[in-house]
């Protein structure tokens, strides 16, 4: 199948299919005799992977480092469990810090009576260090 094809069946954009075989991440396609890209399903199995574990917020390097342990089957998987762990407590991180700016905010706009001369507004005055 050509690049387009590929592209419609992983739901991956071309530059971003072309953009991933640059960073290794999808081995170097095989070339038909006019030179366009000939892709396979190990290719589309791989694009679909790379595509879910991008959803899950793995980034570029981790998922190498995925694709490494999926590529030797007869690993254990705990390095697999371990990996996805480590990107689950980033994310509660996350989650954490978008709470306390979440809070930070409701009180600011709460506090904002909405009307009235800017020097007055209190998200104003917060943003520029005036208020805690």
């Amino acid at each position: 199948m050509n690049i387009g094809q590929l592209a419609r069946q992983t739901r991956v954009a071309i530059d971003t299919i072309r953009y991933y075989e640059r960073e290794q991440v999808l081995p170097p396609p095989r070339r038909a005799a006019n030179g366009y890209r000939e892709y396979g399903p190990d290719d589309v199995r791989r694009l679909r992977f790379i595509r879910r574990a991008k959803e899950l917020g793995f980034g570029l390097d981790e998922i190498r480092g995925l694709l490494a342990l999926s590529d030797n089957r007869s690993g254990d998987m705990a390095a697999v469990r371990t990996t996805a762990w480590e990107k689950l407590q980033l994310i509660e991180q996350r989650i954490e810090e978008l709470q306390r700016v979440r809070n930070a905010l409701q009180e600011l706009v709460a506090a904002c009576p909405g009307h009235g001369s800017l020097s007055e507004c209190p998200i104003m005055s917060a943003l520029a260090g005036e208020r805690e």
